[in-house]
């Protein structure tokens, strides 16, 4: 069976061992989901991610972050759906939670936050929030 939103299949997972505190979470890899990865482990929002190998499937391993047994990532929200892609110009990017969170963002330039697009002065479609 194929999977439709593998973003969002990305974000369900980590929402759900977030809440039941697992110190890590495994799903099928990708080029965007690596990046993502690579976007939240850059902003301090887990601790490492690493790629497997084993034949012809690729595994993404996550290590969770916490802090005093809460994790860091209170809510991670998908914005950009399938049917509904969210594009925001340089002018109009989003401040999440007043700047306590950030936004994954699909660029030209690959996946980023926000304030790193910000910063470069390029606008994108808005991945996912993060808190």
């Amino acid at each position: 069976m194929s999977m439709q939103d593998p973003v969002a299949d990305m974000i369900s997972r980590i929402n759900n061992a977030n809440l039941v505190k697992k110190p890590f979470v495994t799903m099928p890899s990708s080029k965007i989901k690596a990046a993502i990865a690579a976007t939240l482990k850059e902003e301090g929002y887990i601790e490492n991610f690493h790629e497997e190998v084993k034949g012809a499937k690729k595994t993404l391993h996550l290590t969770l972050k916490y802090v005093d047994e809460r994790p860091v990532i209170t809510k991670l929200t998908r914005i950009s759906k399938p049917g509904y892609r969210q594009y925001r110009p340089t002018s109009d990017l989003p401040h999440v939670v007043d700047g306590y969170g950030i936004a994954v963002m699909s660029t030209s330039k690959g996946v980023m936050s926000n304030l790193q697009a910000r910063k470069l002065g390029m606008g994108g479609e808005v991945l996912c929030y993060v808190f």
